[in-house]
């Protein structure tokens, strides 16, 4: 498989996942468009071990991270698009009980807040999840759902 034919099929799930965890639209797009630049001139050291979904997803999580790390202020507050298969679902489709959710996202810890915004936004099965992490599919699992716990809790606590 040639880089256009990758290009062509993985550019929306790597801006998908992108702008699940950015929340901006322009960001999301930038990210992965160096994505695949920088994937293109490392594709000769690409192993093979992993998806290449998945590869470069995680080319797009540490390009992201870097840009948190020069900038240190991201709005977390915009709106975001992405189904949620549970419970929060309605609450998500309230615009005030989704600021209150986005807010208590964010405040979660690591590597809580991470697998709920891909599992959530992103849509990602927990098999990729896992990939991301180096887990295994029942870690991004048990980790999506005590996320998931944290956030109904601390809803529960303010209602």
């Amino acid at each position: 498989m040639n880089f256009n034919e990758i290009y062509a099929l993985h550019f929306r799930d790597v801006y998908r996942f992108m702008l699940a965890l950015c929340k901006d639209r322009t960001l999301a797009e930038e990210i992965t468009q160096e994505t695949f630049v920088r994937a293109m001139d490392s594709f000769s050291s690409f192993k093979g071990t992993c998806k290449v979904n998945t590869w470069l997803c995680q080319i797009a999580k540490n390009l992201y991270f870097n840009i948190l790390d020069k900038n240190k202020k991201i709005d977390y507050n915009s709106d975001t698009e992405g189904m949620v298969y549970d419970d929060l679902a309605d609450r998500l489709a309230d615009s005030v009980d989704s600021e209150k959710i986005h807010r208590m996202l964010h405040s979660l810890p690591e590597p809580y807040k991470e697998v709920f915004t891909l599992r959530v936004f992103a849509e990602l099965p927990y098999a990729q999840i896992a990939d991301l992490f180096g887990k295994h599919e029942s870690w991004a699992r048990v980790t999506y759902y005590r996320a998931k716990q944290k956030i109904t809790g601390r809803l529960e606590d303010l209602s």
